[in-house]
């Protein structure tokens, strides 16, 4: 496989999932990505037992395996004055340096920018936010829920009207893994720009500007015109302009979603497909812009004509439409999607139980064709004496160093 990263040390002192989950990308891609971890309890987010009210295993731990894989554990108390000059002896041969740690703790724990950038002028400092690192909130903590899903509208956007209230996030670490991408291609921009010009980098990543991302085309829409869209409730019928696009109800509940964003050329071939024949010689229908004018009374049709039939029927028969569509699935059904399985999307990797292989997520980027080899989150402080002795320190220093506390 190939490593596009290799050679590329990244120090990762970090928890959680947004920010770590850049450097599982950065390891994805062949970075020995180093986490520095409290010596005693580790990663903070290792001791979460519950996501989303289903209970974990806390020797397969998704989100430990997530947004870890790949790395390797250093346990250091960074509090500590022989901690902290153990983290800079790292530094000093690292490429990046990748936090998320508030401001105070940065500097309380002497490894801000400017502790870093004294032992190593030309290390790449990636940091990850709520909500900047700059304006009156700079010192505001936050998380996933609160600073993508809530603050930014994206919870609002997909929150239905008519249900009087906020629908909840549904995944955890959403925006943290979305986050954690575009860190990650910072780091690789400013990594290449360094190559290139010799000079290094300050790289910041919000969870509130990874919002405004993803939902950038709705957030320009609206800073334009004043308005934007808003999911609405299933069996809800508005105002449709392209009977083509928008969720149908099978006859067992399932739903069917048609994306015909253009219909020029697919007028005749969707209508066949979806056991309408007939309309597509109507000369309502026939065409784009009577199809238009008219568009309530064939998604009318369209509607009853997928409701006649159950959710397996059209998943199958769609499959020769040349219209674009798409079955509704839960994050389970994609699990056992083949379309999924062909393009290497699910990695498996040794659990650290020794028990079945551990199923991961790969990242979005693909390259070459090759799927993706990885290793095991890391357990708490596992490669400390290893990394340490790669550095030089003798025996008798790691020895004393485990006897002050200083590392694990």
């Amino acid at each position: 496989m190939i490593k596009v990263m290799e050679g590329v040390r990244v120090l990762e002192v970090a928890q959680f999932t947004f920010v770590p989950a850049a450097g599982a990308i950065l390891a994805d891609w062949g970075a020995d990505v180093i986490k520095i971890e409290h010596p005693v309890r580790g990663d903070t987010q290792r001791g979460f037992l519950y996501m989303g009210g289903i209970q974990l295993d806390p020797n397969r731990h998704p989100l430990i395996e997530h947004p870890n894989r790949g790395k390797r554990s250093v346990g250091i108390d960074v509090s500590t004055a022989d901690g902290q000059e153990v983290l800079y002896e790292l530094a000093k041969t690292a490429d990046v340096f990748l936090t998320n740690y508030m401001p105070q703790a940065r500097q309380k724990n002497k490894f801000d920018v400017e502790h870093i950038r004294a032992v190593n002028p030309d290390i790449i400092y990636a940091r990850g936010s709520a909500y900047g690192d700059k304006g009156p909130e700079r010192l505001v903590g936050g998380f996933d829920g609160t600073a993508f899903w809530t603050r930014s509208g994206v919870g609002h956007a997909l929150t239905p009207e008519e249900l009087g209230g906020a629908l909840p996030q549904g995944i955890p670490a959403f925006g943290d893994s979305i986050g954690g991408m575009n860190i990650a291609g910072g780091i690789s921009a400013a990594l290449f720009h360094r190559e290139r010009t010799g000079e290094t980098a300050e790289i910041d990543v919000s969870l509130l500007s990874t919002a405004w991302w993803a939902a950038g085309a709705s957030v320009t829409q609206g800073m334009e015109v004043g308005e934007t869209m808003r999911s609405t409730m299933p069996n809800a019928v508005g105002p449709t302009f392209n009977p083509f696009l928008g969720n149908y109800l099978t006859s067992d509940g399932g739903t069917i979603n048609l994306c015909i964003v253009s219909p020029t050329g697919y007028i005749r071939d969707a209508f066949e497909h979806l056991g309408l024949p007939e309309l597509a010689d109507d000369p309502r229908f026939s065409d784009v812009m009577p199809l238009i004018e008219n568009a309530a009374a064939a998604a009318e049709m369209i509607a009853d004509s997928i409701r006649s039939k159950p959710f397996d029927y059209w998943r199958q028969h769609l499959k020769t439409m040349k219209g674009q569509w798409a079955p509704f699935q839960s994050l389970l059904d994609l699990a056992a999607d083949e379309q999924a399985i062909a393009n290497d999307m699910i990695v498996e990797v040794e659990a650290g139980d020794g028990g079945e292989p551990f199923k991961v997520v790969r990242g979005p980027v693909q390259f070459n064709h090759e799927p993706l080899e990885t290793t095991r989150a890391p357990m708490a402080s596992e490669h400390t004496e290893l990394v340490l002795m790669e550095l030089g320190l003798d025996w008798d220093r790691i020895e004393a160093l485990k006897e002050s506390g200083a590392i694990a």
